[in-house]
């Protein structure tokens, strides 16, 4: 459905909200296919000068959606989410993210390519791949370890840890947090302060920042062959099924 995804260009802003909370905003692949249109067109058009994301209700994103992915792996380039974490890699908008309750795996990972992320002071962070028999993906398995340090990466990522918003501050992984109820109006300043800088400079100056976009991409493309392939696996099938059924997973 792609009312899931609600877009909206305010003050030279594209608005871009996970719209899906009685499912806690997980994603599917129509819902990155809309995201990778709005992104490809504010990418393109003058009058856009930043992308603002955020989650409906009081979650930012649980990630994918397991049984529309266990049902339909995503496969190629062509993936509806490849084409998304493509889109932010080589976004040439700045990127405010909004981070107003629980990020799980795309959830964290897609903050790894923001420029801005604001957090509200209930925001949950978690990267549970491995608990899920799966891989890092959005290239987080390079840029994470090289933010946060390896160990506390293997935390997130090998052991599930939960971050709270405070420590992601610590961290480097959110630039402020915020009450809740003040979020949503100081990365709406935050994204317009942007709109108002001399564009191309801000361009410029993005790019240079990110400066490792091909090695990136190689790492993203390495993951995304990785986690294709752990989508058909027997331990994936073991993880969704123990989920679902409220147990611990057997992997022998």
């Amino acid at each position: 459905m792609t009312d899931h995804i609600l877009t909206e260009i305010r003050d030279r802003v594209l608005h871009i909200t996970f719209n899906r909370p009685e499912k806690k905003n997980a994603l599917t692949h129509a819902m990155y296919a809309k995201m990778v249109d709005a992104m490809r067109a504010a990418d393109e058009d003058d009058g856009v000068r930043a992308i603002l994301f955020t989650g409906a209700g009081d979650v930012f994103t649980s990630g994918n959606d397991l049984a529309d992915f266990r049902d339909t792996p995503p496969l190629g380039a062509d993936a509806p989410v490849t084409q998304f974490l493509g889109c932010l890699l080589n976004a040439k908008k700045p990127l405010v993210m909004a981070v107003n309750g629980i990020g799980v795996g795309i959830g964290l990972t897609m903050l790894l390519h923001a420029d801005i992320v604001y957090a509200s002071e209930n925001a949950v962070l978690q990267a549970p791949f491995v608990d899920l028999a799966l891989v890092p993906e959005a290239a987080s398995s390079l840029l994470l370890p090289r933010l946060v340090g390896h160990a506390k990466a293997a935390e997130i990522f090998m052991l599930g840890k939960r971050v709270s918003a405070d420590e992601a501050y610590t961290m480097g992984l959110v630039s402020q947090v915020f009450k809740a109820d003040e979020l949503a109006a100081a990365a709406g300043k935050a994204a317009l302060a942007l709109a108002k800088k001399a564009p191309q400079s801000l361009q410029l100056t993005k790019k240079l920042m990110r400066g490792d976009r091909e090695v990136v991409a190689a790492r993203m493309a390495e993951e995304g062959k990785l986690f294709g392939e752990r989508l058909t696996s027997p331990e994936l099938m073991e993880a969704i099924m123990a989920f679902m059924q409220k147990r611990e997973p057997n992997f022998g």
